[in-house]
């Protein structure tokens, strides 16, 4: 299943068990109407970026009150995840794919080429990436993630956290089989 993180103004929770497979992708718009009656319910455009498009990410932070992404260098979360839909990804090749929604196909020179196609693009330093997200992929198939070990990770999308009254934030724990098994009981 997938999980999105454009939650506005709450913090969004899942967990799943490290001897599960997640899937996490996302789906927006380049098209969407939201002036008034504008018939899918939701009537204003008051986001970030260009009117019309919605657009997420899915970008580590230190904590959940933060409001800033944590550098790749310090993150736990992408070295505790291998891409079941893509092997040869590195944690950074992963990393760059959700931080761009897809944007970059990974790193340029970073072992093996995940880049599958010639219009593919590697990240190597360029700043070609709007930062609000205008030129990235409104959707994004993402991966479908198994887990190494245990992590809880704290996580944002970067488009609409402008600091006032959005704040796209979710938490993922990754737990022990006999955690979740828990878990899912106590929901029951």
């Amino acid at each position: 299943s997938g999980y999105y993180c454009g939650v506005q103004a709450v913090v969004s929770t899942q967990s799943t068990g490290t001897d599960e497979l997640l899937h996490i992708q996302w789906t927006g718009s380049n098209t969407h109407n939201n002036q008034p009656n504008g018939g899918d319910g939701q009537t204003g455009d008051a986001g970030e970026g260009t009117g019309g498009t919605d657009r997420s990410n899915f970008l580590e932070m230190q904590g959940e009150i933060e409001n800033y992404p944590t550098p790749f260098e310090s993150t736990s979360f992408w070295s505790k995840v291998k891409s079941v839909t893509q092997p040869s990804a590195s944690d950074k090749d992963l990393a760059v794919g959700f931080m761009s929604s897809g944007y970059y196909c990974g790193v340029k020179n970073d072992g093996e080429d995940v880049c599958r196609s010639s219009g593919d693009r590697e990240f190597d330093g360029d700043n070609s990436l709007n930062t609000l997200l205008n030129n990235a992929p409104a959707s994004y198939f993402g991966h479908v993630l198994e887990f190494t070990d245990t992590v809880t990770v704290p996580y944002m999308c970067s488009r609409n956290n402008n600091f006032s009254n959005r704040s796209q934030k979710g938490i993922l724990f990754v737990v022990t089989p006999e955690e979740a098994a828990a878990v899912r009981k106590k929901r029951r």
